[in-house]
């Protein structure tokens, strides 16, 4: 089963290094400081750290949008349709 399983899921070199340049591509802080091509070990690295930014940024705007959302009379109503929203973005 796990021989089936590694052809399977196999990526040749060419496509690792085309998934590695598109990450190389959608990281700020690689892409801005210059054209040349990083190593993959790296651009994954930091993919792995700018996806924890990420992470935290997101929490820390829940949590100062649960602030906001306690601060502002708004009725329950529009509470849970504004939650709604929110959940579906």
């Amino acid at each position: 089963m796990s021989g089936r399983r590694s052809r399977a899921s196999k990526l040749s070199q060419n496509e690792i290094n085309d998934l590695v340049s598109r990450l190389q591509l959608l990281l700020p802080q690689i892409n801005q400081r210059d054209n040349s091509r990083q190593s993959a070990s790296k651009i994954l690295k930091e993919t792995c750290c700018h996806i924890r930014r990420l992470q935290e940024e997101v929490e820390q705007l829940s949590e100062r949008l649960s602030e906001l959302m306690d601060s502002v009379d708004i009725n329950d109503i529009d509470r849970q349709i504004l939650q709604n929203i929110l959940q579906q973005c």
